[in-house]
């Protein structure tokens, strides 16, 4: 059974190659995912994400910093 992740929470999908997001909902059996610093939300099954290890969270937030200091 999967576990609902917490909204705002960074997940991996393990589906789609480790990519990594944001909690944003939880609709219709999927989890939604949005990338870190932005961009487009994908649907993942919840039976296939995990929450991001402290290493992946870290490595999520340097690459947000990044886009917004590219957008300055």
């Amino acid at each position: 059974m999967a576990i609902r992740l917490p909204l705002n929470s960074l997940a991996v999908d393990t589906a789609h190659g480790d990519k990594i997001g944001y909690v944003m909902g939880h609709v219709g059996g999927d989890t939604q995912l949005r990338p870190p610093g932005g961009g487009v939300e994908w649907d993942a099954d919840p039976n296939l994400v995990r929450p991001a290890t402290a290493t992946e969270a870290l490595r999520a937030r340097v690459t947000e910093l990044n886009r917004a200091e590219r957008l300055v």
